[in-house]
This record gives C-alpha cells, sequence and structure tokens, in this order.
C-alpha cells in the first residue's frame, strides 16, 4: 500500500486511516477543517496550492485569559457598541491560499464583517460584530482552520511587528561555510604536492560537502521556494535562475567529489549565496530605514484645537497631545485620538475606520475613538491616550480611498523581469551548448555565471528606493505625500486648479469689516459659538476677530457645504453664510467676499473679507505656466477679479460662484478630454473635487483639513514651494529611467564576460549583489540632490 499524504497539510497520513470524501486526512483536525470548508462552499482554497493548510491545534482552555475585559481592551484596534477591530499576528501565513481564506472569514461566520491581509507582516485586521461574537470566538475560529494567531501577554502590542531574524542566521550560516570551505580549497588552489595534504585531501572533499549542506538546504531555501512557487503558477519569477545555478552547482560539485573527478565548486557555490543574502541583507536594511523614517518622523502635522486651563484655545499638532487635555473637535472634524466625550452633541461617523456610514450618537462620558469624524457642531473631550500616529496614517492610506490608480513603474518592472528571465535561459541553454562542443571544462561555469550575472533586481529596486527616499524627504519639507503613486501621478499633471479661499489666501492676514444693525451681546455670543464650530477658513478669520464673549452650548447646529451655517440656542436661531441663504436680497451685489448673518430670520448685515493673497503667489504662478493649463475655481463672488487678473498672468482661467458639485463637474470634463488635474484646495468644501483629479493636495495651516479623499497635505508656509515639489517629482522619474539604463548596461557587459567565459560563479556572485546595492546608492545620492535644491 503506498504512502498517502494529508488532502489538507499535506503530512503523512498512511497510519491514521481517517477517510472522509474519498480524501485522507492526518488526524481529525484536518478533516474538520475540510467539513468547514466544504459546507462553506470554500473548497476552492485546496485549488489555490496543493494541501496549503496547517494542522489545527487543540486551543482549549489555551484562550480563557481572553474573557478578560481589560485585557481584550488592549489589544483591540476598535470598540464600538456593534464593531470591533483588532490586529492579529499569524505565523502559518505563507502563500496565496492562506490570503484567500483569511480574507474570507465572513464566510466562516455571518458576525466578521470584512478581514484583510498583511502578507509581508502575517497579519490580519479583522471587522467582527461583537454583539453575537467575542474576540475568543474570532481566535478559536483561526485556530480551528490552522491559523492560530500569536498572542503573548509580555509583549503584544497593537501594532507591534514580531522581528523575523531568519536573514541574519542564513547569512550567518552561509558565512561560516563559505569561510572553511575556502580555507579547505586552498591545498586545491596552489596544488600543494606535499604528502600529508595528498593524505587528507579526501577528507577535506567531503568536510567541504558537509559545510555546502546547511548552505543550499537551509541558506538557499528562499529561493527554491519562491522558484517552485512561481513555476507551479506559470510565473517566470527571478529567483527561478539563482536556484537553477545553486541546484547546478551543486550537483556537479558532488558529481565530482563522489566519482574523484575533482573538488569540485563549493567555494563558488558557498560564495555565490552569501554574497547574494549580503545584498538581500543591505537591501533589507536599507528600505527598512526609510520606511521608518517615512512611519515615524514624516507625519503630516494635523492640527487641533487644546483648550487651556483658563479656558484659552490653542493650536496644537496631534502629536504633542497628552493624556489628560481637553481638546475641541468641530463640526467635520476628525478625532485624532481615543478620547471621553465631556461636552456636545457628539455626532460620529466612523466609515473611515469600519466601513459603516451611519453615524452614531454619543452621550457626555462615553469612549470616542481616532478615526471618528463628527458631524453635529463642536464637542469637548478629554484625552485618554496619546496620538497613535501609525494609526493616522494608515487610515490616511485605506483602501476605501484609493482611487485605484495604476503603478506604472510597478507594472513596468514586472513586466521586464519576466522577460528578462525567459531571455536570460535563454542565453543560458546557447552559450552553455556553444562550450560544450569548443571546451566543455568551461561549460557549467558559463552556464553557472550567466544565470547569476545578469539580475533584473536592480531593475526592481529603482522606483521603490526612489520613491521611498523622495517620500521621506519630502516629508521633511513638510509636504505629506500618501504613497509612491501619488509622484508619479504628480509629475504627469498638465492642468493645475487652485480654489481661492483659504488656499491662495492667507486666512491669517485676512482684514474684515462689519456693515449693518449692531448685534446684541446675546446674538454676539450665539455668533461666536456658532462660528467655533465650524471648520471654514472664513469662519476661522471670522471667529478670531470676535470680542472675547461667553461660549454657549447649542440646542441645534447645521452646516450647509457651500451655502453656511444654521444654529439655535433656546429660542434664539441664527444663520450665517451667502445672502440666498440667510434670506437677503440685495437690489446692489457686493463685489467682495462676505458673510451675512441674520437672527430670528431678521437680516442684521454683513462681514466683507479684504483678502491677502498668500507671499510669492504672483511668481509661483508666472513660473506654472510655462507648463500648465491654470485655473482658479472659486466659490466666492467675483469682486476679487480684477485683483487676481493683476496679480495672475494673462492665460489664467477665472470662475467664480462655483459650487462643491460644479468645481467636481469641472474636473471631470477636463479629465474625459486627456487632462491629468492637479487640484490644489482647503481639503474641506473641496472633498470631493480633491478625490476625483488625478491629484488632490490640501492646504493645511494650524487646523485640522485631514481628509482621507486627498493625496497629498502641504503645509501652507511651503505653499511657494509648489512648483519645485512638482519639478522634483519629475525628476523622481528621470531617476528611475536612468536606473534601468545603467542596470540594462551593466547586464550586457556582464553577459559578454559569462558568455565568453572569462567569468567565474563566485565573482558573478560578488558583482550581482554589488549592481543592486550601486542602484540603491545612485538612486538616494540623486534623490538627496534633488531634495537640496527644494530647500
Amino acid at each position: 500500500m503506498g504512502a498517502k499524504t494529508c488532502f489538507h497539510c499535506g503530512l503523512d497520513a498512511t497510519s491514521s486511516e481517517i477517510i472522509f470524501d474519498n480524501k485522507s486526512f492526518c488526524c481529525n483536525g484536518c478533516k474538520t477543517v475540510y467539513e468547514i470548508f466544504s459546507a462553506n462552499d470554500l473548497t476552492c482554497y485546496y485549488d489555490l496550492q496543493q494541501a496549503p493548510g496547517a494542522t489545527p491545534k487543540e486551543v482549549e482552555g489555551k484562550y480563557n485569559f481572553l474573557d478578560n475585559e481589560k485585557i481584550v481592551e488592549s489589544l483591540l484596534e476598535f470598540n464600538d457598541d456593534k464593531t470591533q477591530i483588532v490586529t492579529l499576528y499569524i505565523p502559518h501565513i505563507h502563500c496565496s491560499s492562506c490570503i484567500w481564506i483569511l480574507e474570507n472569514l465572513n464566510k466562516l461566520n455571518a458576525s466578521i464583517s470584512a478581514s484583510v491581509v498583511n502578507f509581508g507582516k502575517k497579519t490580519v485586521r479583522v471587522n467582527y460584530n461583537s454583539e453575537n461574537f467575542s474576540l475568543k470566538a474570532l481566535v478559536r475560529l483561526l485556530s480551528s482552520i490552522g491559523y492560530e494567531p500569536f498572542i503573548s501577554l509580555d509583549d503584544y502590542s497593537v501594532g507591534k511587528k514580531n522581528v523575523d531574524r531568519s536573514l541574519i542566521y542564513k547569512l550567518g550560516i552561509a558565512g561560516f561555510a563559505f569561510g572553511n570551505i575556502m580555507f579547505l580549497s586552498f591545498p586545491e588552489y596552489f596544488e600543494v604536492g606535499e604528502y600529508w595534504l595528498e593524505q587528507f585531501k579526501h577528507t577535506f572533499r567531503w568536510l567541504m560537502f558537509t559545510f555546502s549542506l546547511p548552505v543550499v538546504f537551509y541558506c538557499s531555501q528562499d529561493y527554491f521556494i519562491s522558484a517552485y512557487k512561481g513555476l507551479k503558477s506559470n510565473l517566470l519569477n527571478i529567483d527561478v535562475p539563482i536556484a537553477l545555478g545553486v541546484t547546478v552547482l551543486f550537483l556537479r560539485s558532488t558529481a565530482e567529489i563522489v566519482f574523484d573527478i575533482g573538488t569540485g565548486f563549493f567555494d563558488s557555490l558557498s560564495g555565490l549565496v552569501f554574497f547574494l543574502l549580503l545584498g538581500k541583507f543591505f537591501q533589507q536594511k536599507t528600505y527598512n530605514f526609510l520606511s521608518f523614517e517615512r512611519d515615524y518622523k514624516s507625519y503630516f502635522p494635523i492640527g487641533i484645537t487644546k483648550i487651556t486651563s483658563e479656558g484659552n484655545e490653542e493650536s496644537i499638532q496631534v502629536y504633542d497631545i497628552k493624556k489628560g487635555d481637553r481638546l475641541l473637535i468641530r463640526n467635520e472634524e476628525l478625532i485624532p485620538v481615543d478620547c471621553i466625550l465631556i461636552k456636545g452633541n457628539a455626532r460620529i461617523d466612523y466609515s473611515f475606520v469600519t466601513g459603516e456610514s451611519d453615524a452614531v450618537s454619543k452621550q457626555s462620558g462615553d469612549k470616542l475613538f481616532a478615526g471618528g469624524k463628527q458631524l453635529n457642531g463642536s464637542i469637548e473631550v478629554d484625552v485618554l491616550n496619546t496620538v497613535e500616529q501609525s494609526y493616522l496614517t494608515q487610515l490616511w492610506s485605506n483602501d476605501v480611498f484609493n482611487k485605484n490608480k495604476e503603478d506604472g513603474f510597478t507594472n513596468l518592472t514586472n513586466a521586464i523581469s519576466k522577460k528578462f528571465t525567459i531571455t536570460l535561459l535563454t542565453i543560458a541553454v546557447v552559450a552553455t551548448s556553444y562550450w560544450l562542443f569548443i571546451d566543455a571544462s568551461k561549460a557549467l561555469n558559463v552556464f553557472t555565471a550567466v544565470l547569476i550575472i545578469a539580475c533584473p533586481c536592480a531593475i526592481a529596486l529603482a522606483a521603490p528606493f526612489t520613491f521611498g527616499n523622495l517620500l521621506r524627504i519630502f516629508g521633511k519639507l513638510k509636504f505629506y505625500v500618501k504613497n509612491a503613486s501619488v509622484i508619479e501621478q504628480l509629475a504627469a499633471i498638465n492642468t493645475i486648479i487652485f480654489d481661492k479661499t483659504g488656499t491662495i489666501t492667507a486666512n491669517k492676514e485676512t482684514a474684515i469689516a462689519y456693515e449693518g444693525t449692531k448685534l446684541s451681546e446675546a446674538e454676539e455670543m450665539l455668533l461666536k459659538s456658532s462660528l467655533r464650530n465650524s471648520n471654514h477658513p472664513l469662519s476661522r478669520s471670522l471667529y478670531t476677530l470676535l470680542e472675547d464673549n461667553a461660549i454657549v452650548t447649542l440646542d441645534d447646529y447645521q452646516e450647509h457645504v457651500g451655502k453656511g451655517i444654521a444654529a439655535k440656542h433656546n429660542t434664539n436661531s441664527i444663520k450665517i453664510g451667502s445672502a440666498p441663504f440667510v434670506g437677503y436680497a440685495s437690489e446692489t451685489t457686493t463685489l467682495n467676499t462676505a458673510v451675512h448673518v441674520s437672527t430670528n430670520n431678521q437680516y442684521k448685515g454683513k462681514f466683507t473679507f479684504y483678502n491677502k493673497y498668500r507671499k510669492g503667489l504672483s511668481k509661483l504662478f508666472n513660473s506654472l505656466k510655462k507648463d500648465y493649463d491654470l485655473v482658479i475655481l472659486s466659490g466666492d463672488n467675483a469682486g476679487e477679479k480684477e485683483n487676481l487678473t493683476k496679480l495672475l498672468p494673462a492665460k489664467t482661467k477665472l470662475f467664480f460662484n462655483q459650487k462643491p458639485e460644479d468645481k467636481l463637474e469641472y474636473i471631470k470634463h477636463h479629465q474625459d478630454s486627456g487632462a491629468k488635474v492637479l487640484m490644489i484646495g482647503d481639503g474641506l468644501n473641496d472633498a470631493g473635487a480633491l478625490a476625483q483629479s488625478n491629484v488632490g493636495i490640501a492646504i493645511s495651516e494650524d487646523v485640522n483639513v485631514f481628509s482621507p479623499a486627498c493625496d497629498a497635505i502641504l503645509d501652507a508656509s511651503k505653499f511657494n514651494k509648489l512648483n519645485n515639489f512638482i519639478k522634483a517629482s519629475k525628476s523622481a522619474i528621470s531617476i528611475i529611467k536612468w536606473s534601468f539604463v545603467l542596470s540594462f548596461i551593466y547586464n550586457t557587459i556582464g553577459l559578454y564576460f559569462a558568455v565568453t567565459g572569462q567569468l567565474a560563479p563566485v565573482v558573478a556572485a560578488i558583482l550581482m549583489p554589488l549592481s543592486s546595492i550601486s542602484i540603491v546608492v545612485f538612486t538616494t545620492v540623486c534623490t538627496n540632490l534633488v531634495g537640496r535644491k527644494l530647500k
């Protein structure tokens, strides 16, 4: 009777005699998992890879500590009335089948609404309904299908990464083996005929063979696994020629010592693997450094209003928030930290976090979570935890807000790598066949050297290192870009659209004059309290101008985007905004930006704004006009048209009285005509336009304009540097293209020496990682030079 393997996990199932559905299983656990998948129509899990599962472990009682609410609370990322979100580390994640089943957990339990796998970090982020499902139930479910999470109460914290040291171990073993094999090979190199060396020659050769075993079967296993999985999926990845080269060297060397033909190529073999791993280690360290810079030093400076112990308001950056601080969260503002509601009518939209668009009402004393958006006026909260900036970055990069932009260089790199591998294998076979007839002793060296020297790794590294370093540089200069593809899109734009108020105008320097009936003390108090709730640039400017009045808690507050504010307190009502909104029909039209006020349906007057434009505006537009179509889309009236016409270049298009939907349609129309649009707005009224544009940039002053709809946030103080940032993006594309050229030249020269038999495999192994490292150095130096020009 032949050996049987478990249909689920691939282990030996000969002795178990467990058969179900005409399939063999090694244990009842694997059979149970298969039954679960069958019952839930998930058996296509096994189509992705043969025997991809893991044997489920017995976890009864192991996770009883998850009954403790305090422990569960410390593990949860989000916890509201109905929804809980947790990120769990799953060590067994190893292939596409794992990703597929873990992202289909909702089919195993209806309480799970979404699950997303991060393959690189081996984590799964799960959203579930906590009313009839718990974290303990989730952990048991995962364990039952062979994906037991790793939860250590000693060092587990939300978002904490488990360090993978396997590459360091492999590099150490390969280095140790390489050094010893080289030492044992010296007599062979110098052909010393000394008696004792001749006596122990075979012992030395078998020792070299022994040292090579861990190098081939442990240190280089990642290349073999990657090549095998690629071939199984009908994909020729770059690890195929590397695995082939290692295999050929090992088999030929083993054959030589077995049949006493020669000493073999164990030195070249171990050197090859050592230098490949060394190059990989260097790349990983460099990339981790760039990621660290990006993740921890380049946060966008979201501002928030802190209420001091004296009752004054001051704007601070989110990373200055401390536990116990009192914060003011205005209408449409994002809550940056976990906190307790103290005062105000809280209606929170958690769609950024959970994907659910239904807003929830909260009472004083309720806990509010980071990532929620306040929809009903302003609230005051007490801070529970300092800001988790990685969480805000995660929110900003949420796939819900991505516009499925193609990353051109990723696609190009993948296409080049695939064609390159096919070409490489062809050249290796042709060159080896030629040398078998001319000089058979060189054939193996040629075959191995060709496979090793020509590698598109350098091409694959060019884009991520260039974009990664530029993201870091941009962040230090207060231009906060969401991801690498935004830089690529920014380099391709040909039309730039600006909002006016709060974008090309400086809110802090605006002059304001009032015309109309004097407001009573009660009306001024109601006006200031209403403005306090709003985040609109005009509201903020007017709020800071008004005298200190007592602030009252409003009974009702509504902000109508593009129109104005309506609020109530006791028996008094107020409307603030455009003339039609407050019910005022004037016979004469004013040409200046104005905010009108009516109380209890009686018109009171207007605040006229005399705009102060941002420093360097005229110079910026003149530098942009050479290469781009420039447009101003403003929601205000045409009062500033004459001033703007004098200030801006002649070809600048000016459109006034534009509602948010008008801006959106304008951008759509131009995109349909082939335009690549960059939209620059204040992040509030322009959210739709920012999302529709190819690249949306929100201008940030000292208020919270955070919007997942935008692709980048530009500090207002750097507004006049906008053209420099666009030029830097174009330079990044040039750097990547030059990297491709350098890599092509290197590979052409390397292949020439390899094909002509002038290149030993070990030299090729040294040169291969050096080529990758040279590309990393080239892109880093070039992007740093570009960064210097930005300062």
